[in-house]
């Protein structure tokens, strides 16, 4: 492997894509020092992850793997409460927690907590994952290929949960995929990793589509990047414009004046509720002169 190099900002999502055999799951595991780094240092929060054991660093790290990851032989609340349990929380604290969770990842805890994992689907299990990579209020989520086993369109239902809860809970996830659609939607940033672990290219998804700097790089992003770039365009960005409106019988005089001061053509009929009227009798004024206003189809 090479040198790898990066800052993770403290809640983003930042996503390890590239090609099978890059590294990715390699460099991920060094953050909880499931493979030990060889040289350098990892710092979480200022801290040396070298300088703890590596039991107790795992203890505050949630790790999330493909197909969730449970133990077959432990119910569902007894996966999640794994952690926990290991740090000695009170019994009434776990088990609050275990039912918090579970309704959290969309699981109800009264039909789900008490079965086991043979009794779950797949995107059901993945929850079970999730949420027990949660359990003890990590500050750092680890996943690798959490979605991978998934069908589609489960997989697109999970991936929507996810930004979902981070929209609430804002930890600093690490994702590690293959699929650059799946890091687009996901990720605050993107690492884009060469053989041996190379960094081709770290950036926000908007500028890793629009990225010119290597043929690697466009060639892994594909055709489709300009596609793709539309995807993440907000209604913020696009921007809007302020038309004038004008409420049904509304002073046609008042009205013309909105609009010329406006320096619009024509004025947009709301009704009462201030929503734009439709049927007969309602549409779009237009002003011109010398006539004062005419209504326009």
């Amino acid at each position: 492997m090479e040198k790898v190099n990066l800052t993770i900002p403290a809640g983003e999502i930042v996503v390890f894509v590239g090609p099978s055999g890059c590294g990715k799951t390699t460099t991920l595991k060094m953050i909880n020092r499931l493979i030990e780094p060889s040289e350098g240092s990892i710092l979480i929060n200022g801290e040396d992850v070298t300088t703890r054991k590596p039991t107790e660093l795992r203890r505050t790290i949630g790790y999330v793997i493909q197909g969730g990851g449970p133990l077959p032989h432990l119910s569902v609340k007894d996966n999640i409460a794994l952690v926990p349990k290991l740090l000695k929380w009170p019994k009434d604290r776990i088990v609050a927690r275990v039912d918090e969770l579970l309704d959290l990842v969309g699981l109800d805890p009264e039909t789900y907590r008490d079965r086991y994992p043979r009794e779950l689907s797949g995107g059901q299990q993945q929850r079970v994952g999730v949420a027990r990579g949660l359990a003890a209020d990590p500050p750092v989520i680890l996943m690798d290929e959490p979605f991978g086993a998934v069908a589609p369109i489960a997989r697109q239902r999970l991936q929507d949960e996810l930004l979902s809860l981070q929209e609430e809970l804002h930890k600093t996830i690490v994702i590690v995929t293959h699929d650059i659609d799946e890091a687009v939607k996901l990720g605050d940033r993107i690492l884009v990793l060469g053989e041996r672990a190379r960094i081709a290219r770290y950036d926000v998804p908007v500028n890793v589509l629009g990225s010119r700097a290597s043929d690697y790089v466009s060639d892994f992003v594909g055709s489709g990047s300009k596609l793709k770039q539309l995807s993440l365009l907000r209604v913020g960005d696009v921007g809007t414009v302020e038309h004038p409106t004008a409420v049904i019988g509304e002073d046609a005089a008042t009205v013309v004046d909105r609009i010329r001061q406006a320096g619009e053509k024509s004025v947009i009929i709301l009704d009462e509720r201030g929503r734009p009227a439709t049927g007969s009798g309602s549409g779009r004024w237009t002003a011109c002169p010398p006539c004062p206003s005419r209504r326009s189809n």
